[in-house]
């Protein structure tokens, strides 16, 4: 069977992992033959895997939307595909072939919904290309999701079949060398390994430790893996934090050792509130890391049966607060 996989979108993050780990699979797959499209990554062909590279759909969504509606089904047809795997969310229109979409984006299914005034591009995704994840979710032959919760949204808010859905949770392929460990040092010491986006709620840490300076807490440390100025907003907060004197060490993109090596002499704070997995989540579980998260579907599904986790309400600084305070007195 000849495979075309699409993931024009992959670049970076979270959508590159996933594109590995497909790859990873599929090359030790000798019945099938595979077709990868992609934008920038490289990735190297074998006997059975083909890789197309189109890096000019980068430079625009008028490029993207080109892609997708023209040059996307013409590829499928000049291949004789017999098979599409969507890894982008979306089906590729104009065709007939049997499709299979990997849905990993949350904003369609999250009980939060963004403003356009309190961001622009996420109120795009949610609400404009929200609608044609979920008309991709009714249309394909087969879904893929990474969680239980994502499944039950499916099936709750489009009435899709529990069949068509299959769950195929993130693999981590990680050696842990070493766990946490309790010391004088680790407890007081907080750590948030996230990017910029506003719903990663960095606010909120700020927020608590502010609560914490009213009350004259301050022999503690926070770290972000931010540098300040990735966008405005983080640059709003770094300005709160320094003009407050706040014990926050903004660290700016960690290696994946040192990551995993906080890990084992912190306390993981996770408040964002849209997820489809949380992979810190999982990373600090397996380091046997003392987790504070946000309550929500996916960080109680990810850290289901784990006894080193309190929950705290995403929107709720006091909530956090108390729970950092608590850390302290489990010296």
């Amino acid at each position: 069977m000849r495979i075309m996989v699409f993931d024009v979108p992959a670049e970076s993050g979270g959508a590159l992992s996933v594109l590995h780990e497909f790859y990873n699979e599929f090359k030790l797959d000798q019945e099938n033959e595979y077709i990868f499209v992609l934008s920038l990554p490289e990735l190297k062909e074998t006997s059975t895997i083909k890789v197309l590279r189109f890096p000019w759909i980068k430079k625009s969504w008028g490029h993207r939307i080109y892609f997708d509606r023209i040059i996307a089904p013409k590829l499928i047809k000049k291949h004789k595909v017999d098979k599409v795997l969507s890894l982008q969310n979306i089906i590729v229109p104009h065709t007939k072939v049997y499709q299979s979409v990997f849905v990993h984006n949350a904003l369609p299914f999250t009980d939060y919904k963004i403003s356009i005034k309190e961001n622009k591009k996420l109120w795009v995704y949610q609400n404009i290309i929200g609608k044609n994840i979920i008309k991709s979710i009714e249309m394909a032959d087969h879904v893929i999701v990474q969680t239980n919760w994502m499944k039950k949204k499916c099936i709750e808010q489009l009435k899709v079949s529990r069949a068509k859905i299959e769950v195929k949770p993130p693999k981590i392929d990680i050696e842990v060398k070493e766990r946490f460990k309790k010391t004088k040092e680790s407890m007081p010491t907080f750590f948030y390994p996230a990017g910029g986006s506003i719903y990663k709620n960095h606010k909120l840490i700020i927020d608590a430790c502010l609560v914490l300076k009213e009350k004259g807490i301050n022999d503690y440390k926070v770290i972000f893996t931010l540098k300040g100025d990735e966008n405005g907003h983080i640059a709003y907060l770094y300005n709160i934090v320094e003009k407050n004197e706040l014990p926050i060490s903004f660290n700016g993109n960690l290696t994946r050792e040192e990551v995993f090596d906080f890990y084992t002499k912190s306390t993981l704070i996770f408040p964002s509130y849209i997820e489809t997995v949380g992979l810190p989540l999982l990373e600090a579980k397996m380091h046997g890391t003392p987790i504070i998260a946000s309550d929500c579907a996916f960080s109680k599904e990810i850290l289901d049966g784990y006894d080193k986790v309190e929950f705290f309400d995403p929107f709720n600084s006091n909530e956090l607060y108390i729970k950092m305070e608590q850390k302290f007195q489990e010296l």
